[in-house]
């Protein structure tokens, strides 16, 4: 660990941190009872909607990509479709080198066993991250949900592989354990799944997959476990009104059990990214470089080339920590939050490579966190003769 991060002292790169500004109060949120503003299932009002405070006070996070594709962990969290979709050479090869004739993506499920999963320690790593909230992969576009949902039958993580309720045991842990808001990523669209697939094939004049899957599961964990970020991701290029977006949002401002508290992203179809929804993401590793007018988060990876858990990684793929404090300092002072993502392993472990990138970054923190937390853009984001002083 650089000998640095246990002093009182940043290193060059950050001594003109405490420019970004000091902690101060955003607008406070609509009153409740009566005095609530009712929001209608139009981009319109949704987006009139101010984004709860806790959110931009926060600024940083970290983002748990988890799933059945932490089993092959070879490549990308998109390893089902690269083999089997695209066909990609390097994956194809990997499954003829080390699997049986006709062992099919589903055969990993059973094998998800999660077995050295520990809630508890999870939560304690994540807390002495001086991460204030936590996004966990509910489902990825492989389908598998990571608790037992209704509409995801013998492919969830109660039916098959763990047996347990991993999303509950983890929002649990951390809301007894820290002081993190607890949310979820939920992808719309399943790369395989049947009644998605003739929906596309009928240019989505077909609504059967949102209506019977999708949208009941956003329904069910928002009602179940009441995360406070709804991370939506995975359009299938199709737009928000196949998803039925807007009037799941209006629901979830107006009736839901977090409707005061819950903030949300800008991926609810083609053409919402970077302009409708909550706080925007525009892209994976978003990072301007300039302050924009709009909330937003710059989501990206510890594993420069995976979200998800990956065997084959070697240790130059790893950002330092150095790398993530000066994406965090130039994320923060130009408006946006900072989502830094960990893949844990099939069997429930966060690697040690990540679990030494947590604890490095909440002992940065510890010492820079006045500069970071609940500050305001400085009325200039950089040194302009002296790059790298943000």
């Amino acid at each position: 660990m650089p000998g640095w991060l246990g002093r009182a002292s940043p290193p060059p790169l950050l001594l003109l941190l405490p420019l970004l500004g000091l902690p101060g109060l955003l607008p406070a949120r609509p009153p409740g009872g009566g005095g609530r503003p009712r929001y209608e299932p139009t981009w319109g009002s949704l987006d009139a909607r101010p984004l709860p405070a806790w959110f931009d006070e926060a600024k940083f996070g970290v983002f748990i990509h988890w799933g059945v594709f932490s089993v092959p962990s070879f490549g990308s969290e998109w390893f089902w479709w690269y083999w089997q979709k695209e066909k990609r050479e390097p994956y194809v090869k990997f499954m003829e080198a080390n699997y049986p004739p006709g062992f099919s993506y589903e055969d990993f499920g059973p094998l998800f066993r999660a077995e050295f999963f520990d809630p508890h320690q999870w939560a304690d790593i994540l807390k002495a991250s001086g991460a204030k909230y936590v996004v966990l992969t509910s489902k990825h576009h492989e389908g598998f949900t990571l608790w037992g949902s209704k509409y995801s039958w013998n492919w969830n993580a109660v039916d098959v592989g763990p047996k347990r309720d991993l999303v509950a045991e983890l929002a649990t842990s951390v809301r007894n354990r820290t002081d993190l808001h607890f949310g979820l990523y939920h992808s719309l669209f399943e790369w395989f799944n049947p009644l998605f697939l003739e929906d596309a094939a009928n240019a989505f004049m077909t609504r059967k997959f949102p209506t019977s899957k999708s949208l009941p599961e956003l329904y069910e964990i928002v009602t179940e476990y009441q995360p406070e970020i709804i991370w939506s991701d995975g359009n299938g290029n199709a737009p928000d009104t196949y998803w039925n977006s807007t009037g799941f949002l209006a629901w979830l401002y107006n009736d839901s059990p977090v409707r005061d508290t819950v903030v949300t992203n800008d991926r609810w179809g083609v053409g919402s990214i970077c302009t409708h929804g909550g706080f925007y993401t525009c892209s994976d590793r978003y990072n301007p470089g300039h302050l924009l007018p709009h909330k937003w988060e710059n989501c990206m990876t510890v594993d420069s080339k995976s979200w998800g858990y990956r065997r084959n990684a070697q240790l130059g793929d790893y950002l330092t920590i150095e790398d993530l404090v000066k994406q965090l300092v130039e994320t923060v002072s130009c408006g946006g939050n900072l989502l830094m993502n960990i893949g844990p392993t099939h069997d429930g472990r966060i690697a040690v490579v990540f679990e030494e990138r947590l604890r490095q970054m909440g002992a940065w923190l510890k010492v820079n966190g006045e500069a970071i937390y609940g500050t305001k853009p400085w009325r200039a984001q950089n040194d302009t003769f002296t790059p790298g002083v943000w």
